[in-house]
């Protein structure tokens, strides 16, 4: 297009106009919760002078996608996202002009940002220019925040206030802050009133109602920080009563150079209550009524009420009469008489404060006694200087009269009204004398207990001069007793330290010189003290939490001293001893003295390196660490008391107490330690090495070392269990007897891999190292004396060792086979081999059983290749027999076959070959057989079988003849008792025969001798 077609198109252009949609220039930044309106005009249209527009969003997660928002054309024009919102009126559009709108959004959400484009159908009779515009809005978070304390504050009229406000923000953009104060008038209902504001420009603008005092300074609004704000009202008014609170709004500029609120905050209320400022006042006067001659006297002048800092004068009257007055100003007027007594320094007038006036004289006379009163006027200042009075109040009458003398009363007491004190407790004594002031005396006396005639002990003067007795409480007491003179009424007599011969009678007499009589006054006062020995109310008990302490541990004793004076803190000395095991004498360990030096014991060498020693007033702790035999035995603490000045006195024990005895007994720790005992099996090659580990599982706590003894068990022998070799507590390694050649040496050797794991290497395994192999640990305890303390030990279970076959030239015959045999008979069971192998080799056979009734095998006999029989149990060599009956065929006899023997049986064949070099034996290959199964049958019954297997008939057997013997035994004896019986009735039967003739001969003799005489 030539320059000529450009202006005729710039010409056509401007005379047919152009459509142009113009919307606020973005990007925009709005807060998420808050407004956003957005406007849109259109220009150079052609139709109606109304244009419709319609607005649309493309969000962030579909750039390319229009979704419709709302249109003044068409009410279905909304998405579905959208119809809630614009249904509410949430989201709606408000014309400005025909060919402008706003689109306005109340409450934006986080999902409202995106790229918004404002559209206008086309009008035109065809189209030319523009017909949308699209502008960037960003919903970022509300991060302002305003926060002020709720409370109720009550202030008079005249007061400060001062108020603190928080606003701070976290906006990523560039943003201004504005603070504005608020003041809601009481009730609430009216509108706030605007304090004063710092706005988003950092000007100060106050609000209309408080111009005038923003600018006398009364009321001012500072930044202390970042974000603390402050109001400060020098005066308050009661106009200034309500809810106050403060208001930050967050200010961001769009990109057409505008200002725009985007977010905005209101603290908490403050409650302001603002009492009004009282104007009358009342006038008072204190003093007392009656004075003693020669004392001062003070008359204050008090005012009650009037208003904040108000300006007063006061006016002294005596007898109507005025003497003295202070204006506003503090200028001081006196009439002669009392000018010259205050020149003379026997008057004072003064202001005490604001609102108090004061009339002082220091010596009162009886030129003093009448009626005062004070007259006090609230002035301003005139315009020409003067003072102009307000209004006036006046105090009521006060009368002045001088005291009559009267008699006195002395009163006795001490300091703390306790009359009984503890040995070494200071004693204070107070004689208080009642009465007008005068110069007095006192001397203090003591009536010792079981005495009648005092003891002086101090005196004081008129005229303050002090004197002790020299004797009293002799030596010791020198510098203990102290004479002070409280006020002119009060003395005080101090006892710092006290005795126990300070207990008695305590007598105060108070002495006044008068004028009108030729001897002092006196009065006098007593008090009865005790002084408590410290002995009598001490005790102390030691203690220790552990009495059972293992070795090496840890173990506390506690002296614990009671009394019932500890409040005192008294100086101890503790001495702590030590009786051994096995001896009378206690022996001392170490002394903490009460100045806090420690001496130490040279009885156990160690004590001190491992000893910590706790003191406190009434306690005495020693932690002693790693306990030892040699500390076994019993304990006891000795404690001294002494008074409290021992320290500056050197004064001797006051009191001694010695403890219980306690025992400790040090006991060996018990080992926890625990070893892997499971089995394990290694098969590997000839001339290969190999490891077995010790692995430990659990071992004790504390300083402890280990000792590891490796052992093993030849598997072709039932030789016992030989030493390898040892490592002990040093790790020095030992070999057993067996294996103390070079050769072994250099074959085994041990390693510790970790704390818990130790390895036994074997190097060229060969057959002769088959067999099974454990570990054995011990903890051993290193005590202070230099001796080892072995604290328990564990096994580790077996690890057997075999070597793998070489070839496969041996082969069992698999042929099962069930065979009977009959109790106590025998049977042969056969192994045989399919071939009888090379002529150079050699087998060995390996006998097994299996019981029907257990599923666990047994090692019946071992025939090794060398023909020596081994068996597994040592019972079994009696009961069977294994032989090789031919080269192919190996047997097992039973003997006495019995019914347990039943069951499986099978055999482990291995073949041997002689090794050239070096020269030795080595398996190359072993086989199985099949189950054999034995049954074994009931043997056919004898009679002595039959006897023996019937228990009925084995005790008749036994039983019978024992019970025949028995009858016959007891016949044969009764046969025997009824045998001697009749031949005992026999013998008496010829006796009394016998008897019977003797006598019948006599008679017959008798007769013949008569008839003899006769004739």
């Amino acid at each position: 297009m030539t320059t000529e077609e450009d202006g005729n198109w710039d010409l056509a252009k401007l005379s047919i106009g152009q459509r142009e949609v113009t919307v606020q220039k973005g990007p925009l930044f709005r807060a998420e919760g808050y407004p956003v309106s957005i406007g849109c005009n259109v220009t150079g249209h052609q139709g109606p002078s109304e244009q419709h527009f319609q607005w649309s969003i493309y969000l962030p997660t579909a750039p390319e996608q229009e979704v419709q928002i709302v249109s003044t054309k068409d009410g279905s024009f909304s998405y579905a996202l959208y119809t809630r919102r614009v249904r509410s009126r949430e989201i709606y559009v408000e014309r400005v002009q025909g060919n402008s709108v706003f689109l306005h959004i109340s409450k934006l959400k986080m999902a409202d940002a995106g790229e918004y484009e404002c559209h206008t159908p086309n009008t035109d009779g065809k189209y030319f220019g523009s017909y949308s515009a699209k502008t960037n809005l960003t919903v970022i978070p509300d991060t302002l925040s305003a926060i002020m304390s709720s409370q109720t504050l009550n202030k008079e009229e005249g007061e400060p206030l001062e108020l603190i406000c928080e606003a701070f923000k976290a906006t990523a953009q560039h943003t201004h802050l504005s603070v504005t104060w608020y003041v809601i008038q009481e009730g609430g209902r009216s509108q706030a009133t605007k304090i004063i504001s710092l706005s988003r420009d950092f000007m100060l603008i106050p609000g209309p109602s408080y111009t005038e005092r923003f600018i006398a300074g009364e009321v001012r609004l500072d930044k202390l920080g970042v974000t603390t704000f402050r109001l400060s009202i020098g005066r308050l008014k009661p106009s200034d009563q309500g809810q106050l609170f403060c208001e930050a709004i967050e200010w961001i500029q769009d990109p057409d150079e505008t200002w725009t609120f985007i977010t905005k905050k209101q603290t908490d209320q403050t409650t302001l209550k603002v009492q009004p400022e009282v104007r009358d006042f009342q006038v008072t006067m204190t003093a007392e009524s009656t004075f003693a001659e020669g004392k001062p006297l003070e008359l204050v002048c008090l005012v009650v009420g009037s208003g904040r800092d108000p300006q007063l004068q006061g006016t002294w009257f005596f007898n109507d009469i005025e003497i003295a007055s202070i204006d506003a100003g503090g200028v001081l007027g006196l009439k002669k008489d009392y000018k010259e007594r205050m020149s003379q320094g026997q008057l004072q007038v003064s202001k005490l404060s604001a609102k108090a006036f004061s009339l002082k004289i220091f010596s009162v006379g009886p030129e003093d006694e009448g009626t005062y009163k004070c007259v006090v006027a609230e002035v301003e200042r005139a315009q020409m200087g003067s003072w102009q009075v307000l209004q006036r109040k006046q105090s009521p009458d006060s009368h002045v009269q001088l005291r009559k003398p009267a008699a006195r009363s002395v009163g006795l007491s001490t300091k703390n009204k306790q009359q009984a004190v503890w040995e070494g407790e200071a004693l204070t004594l107070l004689c208080k004398a009642g009465g007008d002031e005068s110069p007095l005396s006192v001397s203090w006396w003591h009536f010792p207990l079981d005495q009648t005639q005092p003891e002086f002990v101090a005196g004081m003067g008129r005229d303050g001069t002090m004197q002790l007795s020299p004797s009293y409480g002799g030596t010791s007491n020198y510098g203990n007793i102290r004479l002070e003179k409280v006020d002119w009424a009060t003395f005080q007599l101090d006892i710092t330290s006290t005795a126990i011969t300070d207990s008695g009678t305590y007598e105060c007499r108070v002495s006044e010189k008068t004028q009108n009589q030729a001897r002092d006054l006196s009065w006098t006062q007593k008090i009865l003290v005790t002084v408590k020995p410290l002995e009598s109310s001490l005790q102390v008990s030691l203690m220790s939490r552990q009495p059972q302490v293992k070795l090496t541990d840890t173990f506390d004793l506690s002296c614990i001293v009671s009394a019932d004076y500890s409040d005192l803190k008294v100086p101890l000395t503790v001495t702590w001893q030590f009786q051994p095991a096995r001896s009378q004498v206690f022996y001392q360990l170490i002394q903490i003295t009460h100045n806090g030096t420690i001496e130490w014991g040279n009885f156990l060498s160690q004590f001190q390196k491992k000893t910590k020693v706790s003191q406190s007033p009434f306690r005495s702790q020693l932690l002693i660490h790693d306990a030892t035999e040699e500390e076994s035995g019993v304990y006891q603490c000795k404690v001294e008391v002494y008074d409290r000045n021992s320290l500056q006195t050197n004064s001797p024990v006051k009191a001694t107490i010695v403890s219980h005895p306690l025992r400790i007994a040090i006991t060996l720790p018990k080992s926890k330690l625990n070893v892997n005992s499971s089995s394990q099996i290694q098969e590997i090659s000839i001339n290969s090495n190999t490891e077995i580990e010790c692995s430990i599982l659990s071992r004790s706590t504390g300083n402890l070392q280990l000792v590891i003894i490796w052992y093993f068990s030849p598997i072709t022998t039932s030789a016992t269990w030989l030493k390898i070799l040892e490592m002990d507590q040093t790790n020095v390694i030992k070999y057993g007897d067996e294996f103390h050649t070079p050769k072994r040496k250099q074959k085994f050797h041990t390693e510790k891999v970790s704390q818990d794991l130790f390895q036994l290497h074997i190097l060229n395994v060969d057959a002769g190292d088959q067999g099974r192999y454990h570990c054995t640990v011990e903890e051993w305890l290193l005590l202070t004396n230099g001796t080892w303390h072995k604290l328990g030990g564990k096994k580790s279970g077996p690890t057997e060792l075999k070597l793998n076959p070489t070839g496969n030239k041996v082969c069992v015959s698999k042929v099962a086979w069930t065979g009977n045999a009959t109790e106590h008979g025998e049977v042969a069971i056969h192994c045989s081999l399919e071939s009888s192998g090379s002529s150079t080799s050699l087998f060995s056979v390996m006998w097994y059983w299996n019981s029907s009734e257990s599923s666990e095998s047994k090692m019946l006999v071992h025939l090794q290749h060398d023909g020596l029989l081994e068996y597994g149990e040592e019972g079994l060599r009696k009961h069977l027999h294994c032989y090789r009956s031919s080269p192919t065929d190996f047997v097992l006899k039973l003997h006495r076959v019995e019914m347990k023997d039943a069951g499986k049986y099978w055999c482990t064949v291995a073949e041997w070959q002689l090794l050239e070099n070096p020269s030795k034996w080595v398996m190359q290959a072993t086989d199985k057989s099949e189950e054999l199964v034995l049954k074994v049958l009931p043997s056919e019954p004898t009679f002595p079988s039959r006897i023996c297997s019937s228990a009925p008939l084995l005790y008749f057997l036994f039983i019978c003849p024992f019970v025949m013997f028995t009858l016959l035994l007891i016949s044969f004896l009764c046969l025997y008792w009824k045998t001697r019986k009749l031949s005992i009735l026999s013998l008496n039967a010829l006796n009394k025969k016998a008897l019977w003739v003797d006598l019948k001969g006599a008679a017959e003799r008798k007769e013949e001798e008569e008839e003899e005489e006769v004739n």
